[in-house]
């Protein structure tokens, strides 16, 4: 039986601190496998550089030349998490059996891999690496993420709780991902729509030993935000109804007001005026705003632009040198 060939990949922005000590480790767990006999010796890390500031991209570069485990790819520009994530995807497609995803802060317990690939091998097409506990976490941030899953769930949007992008997914099932074509991504809610054989890995996220986190509060939320934008359209509905049970309160209280014209009770009332129109207006707003966000979003899709520009490819690249190489050999062996 063939071995397959696995692909890891690591999406990296700012990243210099822990960079060092996040190929170390994924080297060892690589060729342990190797070892094992459970994945190919054409196996490789490939770490995304998104636009990063710092030395991150010179620490790929460096490592690619030491290390034939280690490939790198420079985006343009600053694209995001997601972006950079698909970018490693799209170029190990062709060329690996399946496929890691895992961040650069070495966080997700790369342990874990091992059992991964051990799924896949079972028939497995994808293998969700997913939280045991969040102890780590602060208070607020693991409260607002049940929230977060329970929300979800009841909008009738698929998610896999505690799950982050630490997963494996098979040739076909990245096939099958990369067919879906919109702009705004949310692969936490994509992937599961795939199907095919899935299942769960448990384990113990880490905290973070070098470097700060690249989501803070505002990107947290911005992300939550795509995700129900994305995959369901109960914010508009709610707004909808949201108006519905305003008319009929405005009904109500316009009966009254008429019932207490006719009865000769009526009295200036400047104040519940402005109150009344203060509430108005703010429904209003909100309801322009979660239509604006759908309608942005609609506006992205329809243009159609590349969502990154490949700067630097050492991937490809040196894919495209082992192909020939063994090829020179192949010729070799049989004249």
């Amino acid at each position: 039986m063939n071995l397959p060939v696995l692909t890891i990949i690591v999406p990296c922005y700012n990243e210099e601190e822990i960079l060092p000590k996040t190929m170390d480790e994924l080297t060892a767990v690589l060729l342990e496998l190797m070892e094992l006999k459970l994945v190919s010796n054409n196996s490789n890390i490939l770490l995304v550089d998104d636009g990063s500031k710092d030395l991150t991209w010179n620490l790929i570069q460096v490592e690619s030349m030491q290390n034939h485990l280690v490939r790198g790819i420079k985006l343009a520009g600053n694209v995001g998490h997601q972006n950079a994530l698909l970018a490693g995807l799209e170029a190990a497609q062709k060329q690996s059996d399946c496929v890691i995803s895992i961040d650069a802060d070495l966080q997700d317990d790369t342990n874990v891999i091992r059992t991964m690939v051990e799924k896949y091998n079972e028939g497995y097409d994808i293998v969700y690496g997913v939280r045991d506990k969040r102890q780590t976490d602060t208070f607020f941030k693991r409260n607002t993420a049940i929230a977060f899953y329970s929300l979800m769930g009841k909008l009738g949007i698929r998610l896999i709780p505690n799950h982050a992008d630490y997963r494996l997914m098979s040739k076909r099932a990245l096939t099958e991902l990369l067919k879906y074509k919109e702009r705004n991504l949310f692969l936490r809610g994509m992937i599961p729509l795939i199907g095919f054989s899935q299942t769960k890995v448990f384990y113990e996220r880490k905290e973070r030993e070098l470097g700060i986190s690249k989501y803070p509060l505002k990107k947290m939320l911005s992300f939550a935000f795509d995700g129900i934008t994305s995959f369901s359209v109960a914010p508009i509905r709610f707004v909808t109804y949201l108006g519905f049970i305003t008319l009929l309160v405005s009904i109500l209280a316009g009966g009254y007001a008429l019932l207490q014209k006719l009865l000769g009770n009526t009295q200036s009332g400047w104040t519940s005026i402005m109150i009344s129109l203060w509430i108005i207006g703010g429904l209003q707003l909100i309801g322009i705003g979660v239509v604006g966000e759908y309608i942005g979003k609609i506006f992205k899709e329809v243009k159609r632009r590349p969502i990154y520009a490949i700067d630097v490819d050492h991937y490809s690249e040196n894919q495209l040198d082992d192909e020939v190489e063994e090829s020179f050999w192949k010729r070799d062996g049989t004249s």
